[in-house]
């Protein structure tokens, strides 16, 4: 595709008056079911704030992933990935609402992580108050999420100063900003997965667990950005984008979903083989408690995408890939549900009702308004970029 050909497809987006209201009434529904399943009882302080926790890192952790995947494409100087960095960039610079969602997390840390109860802890727990306390889990949560506001906040500042100014400095400070944020997120998202989601369950611990955090929310915002990348194409505008794009985002669902299942796998494999007390007791609660959620989780995230994307043909589709997109983000809802309510809440208490649905549908609802606002921001391919031509002219090796 050549350079004039590109320049005849919408580069300027408007969210129309329509999508507000969809977006609007979905949030409304979505208030009402939590109203719903909270006045018909059963929320306890526990199960309220872990689903503000589960929504608000669901929230982040796309912002993070779609950052993530913008910058480690500019330090390796790709091409292709050029024709759909806007929409990564506009989830990404979001990360200010995620930022917020997990604030909240403050308020009810108490309900969340056992290891706040100071005047009823066991040895291990005194042992590990030096870092589980709730000052320095403060300060830590604010130390990472001024770290990712600030570089995220960069990276998008310069790639918008450079629609206007075509200077190749841009283009390198660009870089230097990415490199930098993927050194800080390599560090911040294993630790910040520890004290958010690991610290519920303070007994016990996994080394693999940042890794595998890691592939849920680079999976899930791959899924993210293909529905927005879609969803825009059939709204008129992202025409540039074809099978060859499609194929290649469609290849990190594959590529990645299978990577998720291999943490998940070795993970899993590494308690159930040294059989220690300790350790097993995670996946005990899991399997005996949650088991139709645990078994469902590993079908949705892995089998699913596993042969749905299979074949060559199926990841150049856009509309087989926004299904699968789908099935992969409501699978990692349930990881992550899994991962927070049997510590936070217990399987007694624990279930998916009108109250985990509706405060879901409120959070994506009112994110997604937030994206598409940032769209309408800049063009919706940065015209300046050395890779802009390159990034239309290539194909995939069959």
């Amino acid at each position: 595709m050549h350079e004039e050909s590109v320049k005849e497809f919408k580069m300027d987006f408007i969210f129309p008056k329509k999508g507000t209201t969809v977006l609007a009434a979905a949030a409304i529904v979505g208030l009402v079911l939590t109203l719903l399943g909270f006045f018909a009882g059963g929320i306890d302080g526990h199960r309220f704030w872990a689903n503000i926790l589960l929504n608000g890192f669901m929230i982040i952790g796309l912002c993070l992933g779609a950052g993530f995947f913008v910058a480690v494409h500019l330090i390796s100087e790709s091409g292709w990935q050029t024709a759909v960095q806007r929409i990564g960039e506009a989830i990404a610079s979001r990360i200010w609402l995620g930022a917020l969602m997990m604030i909240l997390i403050i308020f009810g840390a108490h309900s969340l992580y056992h290891w706040t109860h100071t005047e009823d802890l066991d040895a291990l727990l005194q042992m590990k108050q030096p870092y589980l306390n709730l000052p320095f889990f403060i300060a830590r949560m604010l130390f990472y999420l001024a770290g990712w506001i600030f570089l995220l906040g960069k990276i998008r500042q310069v790639s918008l100063m450079s629609d206007t100014n075509p200077d190749m400095k841009l283009f390198y400070r660009l870089r230097t900003y990415s490199a930098v944020f993927v050194v800080f997120f390599a560090i911040t998202s294993s630790t910040a997965s520890w004290d958010w989601l690991m610290s519920i369950d303070a007994h016990w611990f996994s080394t693999l667990y940042g890794w595998y955090t890691f592939s849920g929310l680079f999976v899930n915002a791959i899924a993210v950005i293909i529905i927005f990348l879609v969803v825009l194409q059939k709204m008129g505008y992202m025409q540039h984008v074809n099978e060859e794009h499609m194929h290649d985002m469609g290849k990190y669902l594959f590529g990645f979903s299978i990577f998720w299942a291999y943490l998940w796998i070795s993970q899993y494999l590494l308690i159930w083989y040294a059989n220690i007390p300790e350790e097993t007791t995670y996946f005990v609660t899991r399997i005996k408690g949650f088991e139709t959620l645990f078994y469902l989780n590993l079908i949705i995230c892995f089998v699913a995408p596993f042969f749905a994307l299979m074949s060559r043909g199926s990841k150049r589709k856009s509309d087989w890939l926004l299904y699968v997109s789908i099935i992969v983000f409501m699978g990692h809802w349930v990881d992550l549900y899994l991962a927070i309510m049997p510590g936070a809440v217990g399987a007694e208490h624990a279930h998916i009702g009108l109250f985990e649905i509706g405060m879901t549908l409120v959070y994506v609802s009112v994110f997604a308004w937030f994206v598409f606002k940032a769209l309408t921001k800049a063009k919706l391919v940065p015209e300046n970029h050395p890779f802009y031509k390159e990034s239309f002219d290539y194909e995939n090796i069959k």
